[in-house]
């Protein structure tokens, strides 16, 4: 068979569903001494989630036959953490002998045919886009390589290529030549193999190199000797082969990958104050006319409907913002759904099975949970909402709570339609406040309230003219 190197095209339009059977190895063995933490290294979060997350997310996304994870180090708070992750499989790597004998340790977990893909633990970023290039190329028989051109290739593996330009071996930075040291193509480490060569190849694997480990790259020259076809792959951005071995790598590499999530808002109409200043751990969509000042984060589903506004310092998560509402500077908006034209904040705090309808104004150092607001309603003031259902055109005054929790188990607040409520009252449920009542300020309601008219307690308020204040003692 004719040996081959030339680059696989990056196909962004590739459908990533990939026919079994695909078996997937993601190596997450490695201590990570570097990042100077107790938290085992795959399990440091980048864009809201475990690094391993973000690999295993990509994985599933190829729909394979199975994922192996080889681990070792912290592998007790790496099972815990994906404890409720369909199909995983785990193979322990110990001692940790080199990538080659970490695939190896997966193999008997894996199916015997079709495709294996070699994923890492702390590459979090690679594309769906990237790895079915590879397994379709894997699918026809052939070792199909990722590789990178850097700047400064220095500690990385070198692809060795002959006269032809084919690729005929990796060599690892320690082993190298200095010749070969000027080498820019350099290894990710990514590979597609048929699983029938990989099982053959795996053992015969040697350790006679400076770290004295099993090199995974070592197949490569099987490969080559025994004339399969070698094809190699470029990643379609550099941040996604990105590795991580330390703090400074991390934070680096967050910043990166929010700067490509700015560029893609701003490049589909976003209004962006600042797109150094914005972070988006999960996913955000935004219709038209979309404007997002600084300091803002989002995470976990967030969809932004035409024309909403989102002040500075504001903290979206799991939310859906209705056409042209506005959410005012310091609001933390968690599990709600705002209707169109609302205006909340600043310093509002809406919690989740929030519900709010159009047009209605949550203000300042207001919190809401678990409770629905009617058209045109409004908190504008230091108020506590829970467990409630609010009509329309309500407006519920300064200093107002509703009681909803007795100590053991929580109760439910209804106030219709056109409920006026005054300042400093409570509300104490389970309570209903009839169509078009007024509670008087400072009002402690722990009855149902027929609609009309003006409920209140009874008040005495004395004056004592004699009356003098206390003097500082000197």
């Amino acid at each position: 068979m004719r040996l081959g190197s030339k680059r696989i095209p990056h196909n962004s339009h590739m459908n990533s569903k990939i026919a079994p059977p695909l078996s997937i190895v993601v190596l997450a063995a490695g201590q990570g001494k570097r990042m100077k933490s107790a938290l085992p290294k795959v399990l440091h979060p980048i864009a809201g989630k475990a690094m391993l997350a973000h690999v295993l997310d990509a994985a599933e996304r190829l729909h394979p036959t199975e994922t192996c994870i080889v681990y070792g180090h912290g592998g007790d708070q790496v099972r815990a953490a994906f404890a409720a992750h369909p199909r995983l499989k785990w193979a322990k790597q110990e001692p940790q002998l080199g990538t080659g004998h970490a695939v190896l340790q997966a193999m008997p977990h894996i199916s015997p045919e079709g495709v294996t893909l070699i994923l890492y633990g702390d590459v979090p970023l690679i594309s769906d886009e990237t790895l079915t290039t590879l397994v379709e190329t894997a699918k026809q028989k052939r070792l199909a390589w990722l590789t990178q051109h850097v700047a400064n290739p220095t500690g990385l593996g070198r692809m060795v290529r002959d006269a032809s330009g084919n690729v005929v071996s990796i060599i690892e930075h320690k082993d190298a030549s200095e010749e070969q040291r000027l080498i820019t193509e350099i290894n990710t480490g990514f590979v597609a193999c048929p699983t029938e060569l990989l099982a053959k190849w795996l053992p015969k694997l040697g350790s006679q190199n400076a770290q004295g480990e099993y090199y995974l790259t070592d197949i490569l020259a099987m490969a080559v000797a025994e004339g399969v076809t070698v094809e190699t792959a470029q990643p379609g951005s550099a941040w996604e082969v990105t590795g991580i071995n330390s703090q400074d790598q991390l934070a680096a590499l967050e910043r990166e990958y929010q700067a490509v999530q700015a560029d893609r808002l701003m490049a589909a109409g976003v209004m962006l104050a600042d797109p150094a200043r914005i972070d988006i751990r999960g996913t955000l969509s935004c219709a038209s006319e979309v404007s997002i000042d600084i300091n803002c984060l989002f995470e976990g589903n967030v969809i932004l409907a035409s024309g909403v506004r989102i002040g500075a310092n504001c903290i979206l998560r799991n939310c859906t913002i209705g056409a042209g509402a506005e959410i005012l500077p310091y609001t933390f908006i968690d599990g709600a759904i705002v209707g169109a034209g609302a205006r909340i904040g600043p310093y509002a705090r809406l919690r989740p099975d929030t519900k709010l309808g159009a047009d209605v104004h949550i203000g300042n150092f207001v919190e809401v949970k678990a409770s629905e607001f009617g058209q045109g309603s409004k908190a504008n003031h230091l108020t506590y909402v829970g467990d409630t259902t609010v009509g329309e055109r309500v407006n519920i005054g300064a200093g107002t709570i509703t009681c909803n929790y007795d100590g053991a188990n929580k109760h439910r607040t209804v106030i219709e339609d056109g409920v006026h409520i005054g300042s400093d009252v409570q509300l104490v449920a389970p309570v209903t406040i009839g169509k078009g009542a007024d509670i008087a300020a400072g009002t402690t309601v722990w009855k149902d309230v027929a609609p009309g008219g003006l409920t209140l307690n009874s008040k005495t308020q004395l004056t004592r003219p004699d009356w003098k204040r206390p003097q500082k003692k000197k």
